[in-house]
């Protein structure tokens, strides 16, 4: 009989929906406390395979003879008094204590995904102490209730069991030895291990005086004949001395079996012989056999974790308890979690203390109110997993002050998958081995694809039919899919919380849908009937002609046959044609990439890295009303994600996780995008579409595409772009491709500050107009400006700095920039509250700059001399021909004094007002609109002032003048000015 049809515990076939109540039982099981830490739940299984996997327990045959001779054997207590003197002896040892040290520097070590994105934390400085849900096998096969997740964020575990009590005696008084521990993937098992073992190391766990950790992948790739004793000193040597007395003294020693999974069990006396001698060799698997059975070592405990598949392996009658590791069902857990993860110290990296903790707190309290309103984030955070994929993010958004290549979104979220299945294979008794992750590809790939295809997140029972049973035709098809749906389903997929949508299922992340989307594509899956049968019959007739030109080169020099040659020639064509729609493959994929990444209909959204900020601590303001339209979905991520797949280091990661492209295969992709991506991004972006194209860029990592598509954007706009440290860091990583001459940088209204300016540095060298309005950059901004105006390699020509706080201190600066600068021919310093002194500052530098054009001082409350000292000074500068003083506090005697200045006389204009004498000023238009386009940003009421002054001034102008042409010329810009001031008043402007 299947194992599909004989595993009660698996879902009746075909009911989606009864898996959904699953998911809801599991997703919110009974529970208070979760097992959570620095890594993801099963993050710690690549770690624990590392540690206990550092050699093959293979052994020469030689070897297992000695292990079998006289030498273990002679080691037998003589007395009861003498065997408990022994152990006296060994326990108070070093051994142990050697042992302990060992395994606390082992288990405490984080991965290097851990260190990579963000600071490397202990496990007891962010861990929240787990609760596991004692459970049973009737309960493990009888089918799941129908609960809702908001009915469970807040209900309590009724069968709440700590760590430390797994061992206590069961309801019928007897005493607990074997303890399987189950938990799907994501859900901390690994995790859960390392704690206790640490717990162990540190005397938290007295109930036991040994601990011995195995990892059951290590014990699964050895069939050798290995005695038990050999197999421990093997992996810890410190217990030489320990191992002798392990089956004749009343030592409490604990093993730990971690990964049951991974191991084929035979527990038939026919299947596994007997075995109660510890220095036997056997294969691995005979001994955790024999081990459970109670047949080796009696005495000793052993906890088992594995996922939900593997439960039935062990017969029920060897197994005491059972306990299932449940998510954070309580979202004060999550919150916990977060507020000890988020305020470590050193999270923050660089930067002002004070600053960054309340940046930090602020992070937390954004957090904690989005999983209050009990949004999809906290079914996500239901797994351990996600609540570190969470923090990683936000680590990776917030703090990231600087970009290394390895640093990038997609490297996140494929470090994160490797960390959770790190080469697992879905089922370990099936013949083909495939692996977890590869599966993930096909299936939930193709879901994730369809939907992002069709512009939705929500999938109905059909949808998923569609994806997984259409295309079952075998047994072995069969019993995977069984199994993933046992262990793997909820890790990706759970139950929408929107009204009027529980009974659909969302990804538990949503840019995990655009990840597996993006992979499904990349991968090559997305495939014909066509295409894959032709592949197949390439590859075929692609060996038979090797073998085929090997006879024919023979053949043709005995007989001298023609058409030898011609037959050899057709032979060949067929895997040459199916190559060339390989190509075309290729070039398919590189089109759907530019297509998603240029889509015109996203052109206004905001950039992809503040849509996954939004998506993780919400949208502040009134929440949507259930009867409102929902926005379209929106899935820019997809073609960054699949620039990021391709890039090498993730390639690398994604194949040993059985999902390999080849590096030919990349080559091909990255070659055909040129001719899509790169003409495409030549049209011209809106500021968010190019941020997110540069963001592409910088997931791609590919230096010489990233190169020649820098070289095409001549100008780059970004206003109104909020440019985070990170965006700053991928601006100026992506822009240091080349160091070609950029024509126009527009940073407008884009949060800068003095740290932002560090950072985007190299690229502000290159850039000829430099537009960095509106930014609230004040003195510590201007230092670094002064730096870069008297940097040798500097070609900025034009800088406007309109609307920033430059004050006295930053106009010092800026003077001392123009002093030495040798490339500045425009400056805008409009309303920068300069003041008399910051104005003064500079006419004193002023005459010490031998190449600036125009100067601009508008809105800056300067008074009588401050206006005039700047204009003597011009007059005798050799370039300077243009002043910008309009909107200061000149009085009548200045107005009169700066009427007087004329350009073939004095080589300076000063505008000051709309009119030049008695005429109008050529330059009324330009004023006019400098005000309309900063009057969100200024004084109103003051604005008011001014343009009623200029009103007065056209009309004391106009009737000094009797020509009608200019009286009309008059009339025109007194009538503009009145709109503007009507506008005002009504508050429409």
């Amino acid at each position: 009989m299947s194992r599909a049809m004989r595993c009660q515990s698996c879902l009746p076939w075909g009911s989606w929906a009864q898996l959904h109540r699953s998911l809801s039982r599991a997703g919110g099981t009974r529970g208070v406390y979760v097992c959570a830490a620095s890594v993801p739940g099963t993050a710690g299984s690549c770690f624990l395979r590392k540690i206990l996997c550092t050699s093959s327990i293979s052994l020469s045959r030689g070897y297992v003879g000695y292990q079998g001779g006289s030498q273990e054997n002679s080691v037998q207590p003589s007395s009861s008094r003498h065997s408990l003197s022994q152990l006296r002896n060994v326990v108070s040892s070093d051994a142990i204590k050697k042992h302990q040290k060992s395994l606390s520097a082992w288990f405490s070590h984080q991965p290097n995904e851990e260190r990579q994105f963000g600071p490397s934390f202990s496990l007891d400085a962010v861990h929240v102490d787990p609760v596991i849900r004692e459970s049973s096998l009737e309960e493990i096969l009888k089918p799941s209730p129908d609960l809702t997740i908001q009915n469970q964020l807040q209900q309590p575990c009724r069968q709440a069991i700590s760590l430390h009590n797994l061992f206590d005696v069961d309801a019928c008084g007897r005493q607990v030895k074997n303890v399987v521990l189950y938990g799907t993937v994501g859900t901390g098992k690994s995790t859960l291990i390392k704690k206790m073992v640490v717990d162990w190391c540190h005397g938290r766990l007295p109930l036991f005086e040994l601990v011995i950790p195995f990892s059951c992948e290590d014990l699964s790739h050895s069939h050798a004949p290995v005695s038990l004793r050999r197999l421990i000193t093997k992996k810890y040597q410190h217990l030489r001395e320990v191992v002798p007395v392990l089956g004749t003294s009343n030592l409490k020693v604990l093993f730990i079996l971690n990964g049951l999974e991974r191991l084929n069990l035979d527990f038939r006396l026919a299947g596994t012989e007997l075995c109660c001698d510890t220095s036997e060799p056997v294969p691995p698997s005979a001994i955790v056999v024999n081990l459970l059975r109670k047949y080796l070592l009696p005495e000793a405990s052993i906890i088992v974790t594995t996922r939900p598949s593997a439960v039935r392996r062990i017969p029920g009658k060897y197994v005491g308890r059972y306990a299932e590791i449940c998510g954070f069902s309580d979202t004060n857990l999550q919150k916990l979690y977060f507020q000890m993860r988020l305020s470590q110290p050193g999270c923050t990296g660089e930067g002002s203390r004070d600053r960054s903790s309340a940046e930090q707190e602020n992070l937390v309290e954004m957090l904690s109110r989005n999983l209050e309103r009990h949004d999809q984030i906290t079914a996500a955070c239901f797994l351990p997993s996600y609540c570190w994929l969470v923090c990683t993010t936000l680590h990776f958004l917030y703090f990231t002050r600087t970009v290394p290549p390895s640093q990038t979104l997609t490297g996140i979220y494929t470090s994160f998958l490797r960390l959770n299945f790190s080469g697992e294979v879905l089922d370990s008794t099936d013949p083909t081995n495939i692996s977890m992750m590869k599966y993930v590809a096909k299936t939930v790939g193709k879901l994730a694809y369809e939907g992002v295809m069709s512009r939705k997140t929500c999938f109905s029972e059909d949808d998923l039919q569609q994806c997984f049973e259409v295309e079952m035709k075998t047994e072995s098809e069969l019993n995977l899919l069984e199994v993933f749906r046992s262990d793997v389903f909820r890790f990706f997929l759970s139950p929408c919380v929107q009204p009027g949508k529980e009974h659909t299922f969302v990804f538990t992340i949503p840019a995990m849908q655009e990840y597996l989307a993006a992979l499904y594509v990349v991968l090559g899956e997305k495939k014909t009937l066509a295409q894959r049968v032709g592949k197949e019959l390439s590859e075929v007739i692609g060996k038979v002609s090797e073998d085929v030109a090997v006879v024919v080169n023979i053949i043709s020099k005995v007989l001298p046959l023609r058409f030898l040659p011609v037959l050899f020639n057709l032979l060949k064509i067929f895997p040459r044609y199916f190559s060339r729609l390989s190509g075309k493959e290729r070039d398919a994929i590189a089109h759907t990439m530019a297509e998603e990444l240029f889509k015109e209909e996203d052109y206004y959204n905001d950039d992809v890295l503040d849509q996954i900020n939004s998506s993780i601590l919400g949208v502040e303001g009134p929440m949507r009303h259930p009867d409102e339209a929902p926005d379209d979905e929106v899935f820019e991520l997809f073609p960054i994600f699949m620039g990021g797949i391709l890039s090498r280091r993730n390639r690398a990661i994604l194949e040993q996780l059985g999902c390999s492209i080849k590096n030919l295969a990349a080559f091909e992709i990255a070659k055909a995008m040129k001719k899509t991506v790169i003409r495409k991004s030549r049209k011209g972006l809106p500021p968010s579409e190019l941020m997110d194209y540069l963001f592409f860029l910088h997931e791609f990592q590919n230096e010489r595409f990233t190169a020649e598509a820098v070289r095409s954007l001549r100008a780059v706009n970004l206003a109104f772009v909020k440019m985070t440290p990170l965006k700053c860091s991928v601006l100026a990583s992506v822009m240091s491709a080349t160091c070609h001459e950029v024509e126009e940088l527009n940073l407008t209204s884009c949060n800068l500050d003095s740290s932002s300016l560090r950072t985007l540095f190299p690229v502000l060298l290159r850039c000829k107009a430099l537009h960095l309005q509106l930014n609230s950059l004040g003195s510590d901004a201007c230092k670094e400006i002064r730096d870069l105006l008297l940097h040798d390699k500097c070609v900025v020509s034009s800088l406007r700095l309109a609307n920033n706080p430059v004050g006295e201190q930053g106009a010092q600066f800026l003077a001392e920039a123009l002093a030495g600068n040798r490339s500045l021919t425009h400056l805008s310093l409009l309303h920068t509250g300069l003041g008399d002194g910051g104005a003064e500052a500079i006419a004193r530098h002023l005459a010490q700059n031998q190449h600036l054009q125009e100067l601009n001082l508008g809105y800056n409350s300067l008074t009588d001399a401050a206006a005039l000292s700047v204009v003597e000074v011009a007059k005798k500068h050799e370039t300077l021909d243009k002043v910008h003083l309009y909107f200061n506090d000149i009085s009548e005697d200045g107005k009169r004094a700066l009427h007087s200045l004329r350009m073939d006389r004095d080589g300076v204009r000063a505008l000051v007002f709309l009119t030049a004498g008695t005429d109008v000023s050529d330059y009324w238009s330009h004023i006019l609109s400098v005000v309309q386009r900063n009057l969100p940003f200024w004084d109103r009421e003051r604005v008011r002032q001014h343009l009623a002054l200029l009103l007065q001034d056209l009309e004391s102008s106009r009737s000094q003048t009797a020509n009608p042409w200019r009286k009309a010329k008059f009339l025109r810009v007194e009538s503009e000015v009145k709109k503007m001031l009507g506008k005002l008043q009504d508050g429409t402007l």
